[in-house]
């Protein structure tokens, strides 16, 4: 069996995750943050290349906590002042004379961490980062030509010198720009400024699947319906363009507040007729442990929309049930049940939920991908049917047909059974049960019957 490779992956990409400028600080934080702390942390953010008063002098106009006229105001007030007050830093100035509070002080040494991480990339201003993992950072930021917000995936600078790890980058971008759909996150740029490799997508204000599931534990069925049957559709549309996602995850599913469902990150995403990636990849297990389809733990060349499929209904079978499918001590047990364990049926995890949508679960993570839905056209007509509160005529089909198989077998053997006789015991001799149930037996008796009646008549004559 293959494992996953063990050094960092250039097709994996961090998530984006929510972000929000107006989310709570932890308040015993803010409370504890001195002027003196954060004007350090800002510095160190900033590496000592800015003077501080610069820094935050720009910032705080730059967020429009103070006008320009504030922050000279509070210059020219600490000049003229004594020798103590001309040490006093802008920012306990500006604090101190109450245009901002140490609550935006702290957004300011957020903004400056991100700015400084995601460097400067012409044409945007970085606004605070949204999430990083070990293949890329997200930043959110504003593109200035069109003032709209964006998120900017960032590679890391360790990996600026690695081809391959840029061409990965750049893969993810043009497999991006290639899809336009509501219900996968929009791609708009890919590019390089000195030693910085960046990519400019459509910024999702929300939250992820995997966020709903750590908060509430597990979603209803109809809650669960109306995601999975959106991303199917956004599925479907990269199916038909020829891209298979090969790392669908709740991790990957974005929510807007409108409630809309975006696929995201298409780090992994790979062309279904791309035969050179197909042989370069073979052997290598791609993909999410807890998700991963078979054929992509065995490394498999051909990988198609049924591996997305499963890994959608491992999706769909965590959002239903709180739990993923298969657990284990190590990615590698986790993969060893995806190949060889029998799957708990949804509604044993979860008794509350339907028959059809247990169904719908069960043949999406068939473990053979030609036992699954061969597309998520197939998918949605059973997903849209269940909602409707009707059964999911493609699985319940399938179901009912292997019923009908093992009920005939079953009622062959028994008929089997019926018929064979035992040569171990002596004949008997027949009873009068047996004996009557004879042909000439019966033969015999109705010439008699005709016998009587007709003496009977003669004699009735004879009268």
């Amino acid at each position: 069996m293959s494992q996953l490779p063990p050094e960092p992956d250039p097709n994996k990409t961090a998530p984006m995750q929510r972000g929000d400028d107006t989310a709570p600080l932890d308040e015993r934080t803010v409370e504890q943050l001195t002027v003196e702390a954060a004007e350090e942390a800002l510095q160190k953010a900033a590496k000592g290349s800015t003077n501080i008063d610069t820094l935050v002098g720009r910032l705080v106009i730059e967020q429009g906590l103070a006008t320009a006229a504030d922050v000279q105001q509070c210059l020219a007030a600490r000049e003229s002042a004594g020798d103590d007050a001309r040490n006093q830093s802008l920012a306990q100035a500006l604090v101190d004379n109450q245009y901002i509070t140490k609550r935006q002080l702290a957004r300011l040494k957020e903004r400056i961490e991100a700015e400084r991480s995601g460097q400067a990339i012409p044409g945007y201003q970085i606004l605070k980062k949204l999430g990083a993992g070990a293949m890329a950072t997200v930043f959110k930021a504003k593109q200035l030509s069109l003032d709209r917000i964006v998120a900017i995936k960032i590679l890391p600078k360790k990996y600026s010198n690695n081809p391959q790890f840029i061409e990965r980058f750049y893969a993810e971008g043009r497999a991006a720009g290639q899809l336009n759909h509501p219900n996968i996150v929009q791609a708009f740029d890919v590019g390089q400024h000195r030693d910085t490799y960046y990519f400019v997508m459509e910024y999702v204000d929300g939250r992820t699947v995997h966020d709903d599931i750590v908060e509430h534990k597990r979603y209803s069925e109809k809650e669960a319906l109306e995601i999975i049957i959106q991303v199917a559709e956004g599925l479907e549309h990269a199916h038909k363009r020829g891209l298979v996602h090969r790392d669908i995850k709740p991790k990957n599913l974005m929510i807007s507040k409108e409630g809309v469902v975006k696929v995201a990150d298409m780090g992994l995403a790979r062309a279904i007729s791309d035969k050179e990636a197909a042989e370069a990849e073979k052997g290598k297990a791609f993909g999410t442990p807890y998700y991963i389809s078979p054929e992509q733990i065995r490394g498999e060349m051909n990988i198609g929309p049924p591996a997305d499929i499963y890994s959608l209904g491992a999706t769909m079978y965590h959002m239903v049930t709180g739990t993923v499918p298969f657990e284990g001590k190590n990615p590698s047990a986790v993969m060893h049940k995806h190949l060889k364990a029998e799957l708990v049926p949804p509604d044993h995890v979860n008794p509350k939920l339907s028959a059809g949508i247990s169904e719908i679960i069960e043949m999406m993570m068939a473990k053979k991908p030609e036992n699954r839905y061969q597309t998520c056209t197939d998918l949605l007509v059973d997903l849209r049917a269940v909602i409707k509160g009707e059964n999911p005529p493609i699985a319940h089909k399938e179901i009912v047909a292997q019923d009908d198989l093992a009920q005939l077998a079953a009622l062959e053997a028994e008929a089997q059974t019926e018929l064979a006789t035992d040569k171990s015991q002596p004949e008997s001799r027949p009873g009068l049960q047996e004996l009557m149930m004879e042909p000439l037996f019966l033969i015999l008796i109705g010439m008699f019957v005709i016998s009587v009646a007709l003496n009977l008549v003669q004699w009735l004559g004879g009268l």
